[in-house]
């Protein structure tokens, strides 16, 4: 029963951490029937906000109201009770489980002391079907396509209730096909008199399901807007503070020798290799894109080419054969923005002026005649990298872990830019980063181009990949299914070859 017009209310919530105001007297609200956007750039506050209201973190000031009653949540179980459901970015889900066990997990039924295993797959199964997903009950999680897990991380939140619904970036390793039938479940579930916080870096996705959008920049909001009544550019603008380019804008490649040769690339996996007969070749001058849902063979394309996995097949770099480990790729002159900044990116507990010289730190310049560090060197180049790539704020003596997403990641490109590679590896190369720090690490990686560099980008975003590439190879199931150009294809064709339902667009 509905008291209030609002299903969620936040009001002056302010969340202080030492050196920073992560909520600085946030006030918003969902009603019940609609699809709130929450959009900003990284380190504006919204996860921080977001944890708070599941309560895995605890405000320093301000209320927060569910259904029009002022309410306390100090816990997730909280929450739950309450009715609020989080569908996380990175799935909460144990791949050896069927999805019953999944969905269950923690709400068993029982009958005595034993779980009611049969009641609990009639509720899930009914589920499935009022809600018209297409899940198997029995199937085993590692065995689902990342859509249909994310299916179950949603079925999970509404067999324990909930009617607000909150989601962070949930499209971000979908096919098209995947995301619409996702807006689709969105759309009918807030026309059922529910309430959904979509948290999500793709405004094109916010101008296309949400209702209405709520900025924040530097832990304020910044204003809420109907959606109908805005454009993507106006909330480029209300995010960043400044005009953003939305648009790639690059000169026709002029593809010179080959740098990148690889042929019959094969590694093992479980029940099917991870990549299988993978061939490809990336020119001086040009951008070859990889497209794919994750778990494709994408990832470890990127280890082989780097020096990271052991594979058969043959890798030419300039035409040399070459079996590759990291350092040696590395001195060959392969640069890599890896797909996990944190795990292979930087070291956390290390400086800004130690990080920029990851992978090249024991070389000269930066080490002297005795293997001492020269540090007027490395604080000079490190002092280069941050002003060139605008890293914020601009210290050399910041740990990794103090830097948002963004800035932490143009670290990285500054770093392996920097070293004037003939190749560069780019995986997941805006992953998690705000527009603004998207807009420039495009930037950066075209002018890379077109300076002559080979660029090998792997990227989970459609849309990245398709505005980036100058030829596009599609992968599925470890092997590449088709090669396009970017022009000549639409989105829809590229997720059907993505899902393994066309071999050629």
């Amino acid at each position: 029963m509905t008291v209030s017009d609002f299903a969620l209310e936040l009001r002056d919530i302010t969340k202080r951490y030492p050196l920073v105001l992560a909520n600085d007297h946030i006030s918003l609200g969902v009603k019940w029937g609609e699809v709130l956007a929450l959009v900003g750039e990284n380190g504006a506050g919204k996860s921080t906000l977001m944890k708070i209201v599941y309560g895995l973190v605890t405000p320093d000031e301000g209320q927060i109201y569910v259904n029009g009653e002022l309410v306390k949540i100090q816990s997730p179980s909280d929450a739950i009770a309450l009715g609020i459901g989080m569908v996380h970015q990175h799935f909460m889900l144990v791949d050896t489980l069927s999805v019953v066990d999944n969905v269950i997990l923690g709400m068993e039924p029982k009958n005595g002391v034993a779980i009611d295993y049969a009641a609990a797959r009639k509720k899930v199964k009914n589920l499935i079907d009022e809600l018209g997903f297409d899940l198997d009950p029995d199937a085993i999680i590692e065995e689902l396509p990342v859509g249909a897990q994310q299916r179950v991380e949603i079925l999970k939140t509404l067999y324990r209730n909930a009617k607000i619904l909150i989601l962070d970036e949930p499209t971000a390793v979908l096919t098209p096909q995947e995301v619409e039938d996702l807006f689709k479940f969105l759309r009918e579930f807030a026309e059922q008199g529910h309430a959904i916080i979509l948290i999500t870096h793709k405004l094109d996705e916010v101008m296309e399901v949400s209702d209405r959008v709520t900025v924040i920049r530097d832990g304020k909001v910044v204003g809420t807007v109907n959606t109908a009544e805005t454009n993507v550019a106006e909330l480029a603008r209300m995010m960043v503070g400044r005009e953003v380019i939305l648009t790639v804008h690059k000169k026709p490649a002029t593809p010179g020798e080959v740098v990148l040769e690889a042929e019959n690339l094969f590694v093992k996996g479980g029940t099917r290799p991870r990549l299988d007969g993978v061939s490809l070749q990336v020119r001086a001058g040009e951008i070859v894109g990889i497209a794919g849902v994750e778990g494709n063979g994408q990832t470890e394309l990127v280890e082989v080419v780097t020096g990271l996995r052991p594979f058969k097949g043959t890798i030419r770099y300039n035409g040399e054969a070459v079996h590759p480990s990291a350092r040696v790729v590395r001195e060959w002159g392969v640069s890599h923005i890896p797909e996990e900044r944190n795990d292979r990116g930087l070291i956390l507990e290390f400086s800004t002026r130690y990080n920029v010289i990851l992978g090249d730190h024991y070389k000269p310049p930066f080490v002297g005649f005795l293997g001492f560090f020269n540090d007027q060197v490395i604080n000079e180049y490190a002092q280069r990298v941050v002003e060139e790539f605008d890293v914020r704020p601009r210290s050399i003596n910041l740990i990794g872990r103090r830097y948002s997403g963004g800035n932490a990641q143009k670290i990285i490109v500054g770093r392996e830019l920097a070293r004037e590679p003939k190749l560069l590896v780019a995986a997941q190369p805006t992953r998690g980063v705000d527009i603004g720090a998207i807009e420039f690490i495009h930037q950066n990686i075209v002018e890379a181009r077109d300076k002559g560099m080979a660029v090998l980008l792997v990227s989970a975003d459609l849309n990245e990949v398709m505005s980036l590439s100058d030829r596009i190879l599609v992968m599925y199931e470890g092997r590449v299914v088709g090669e396009v150009e970017p022009q000549e294809v639409t989105e829809e064709q590229m997720g059907l070859m993505m899902a393994g339902l066309e071999a050629t667009a």
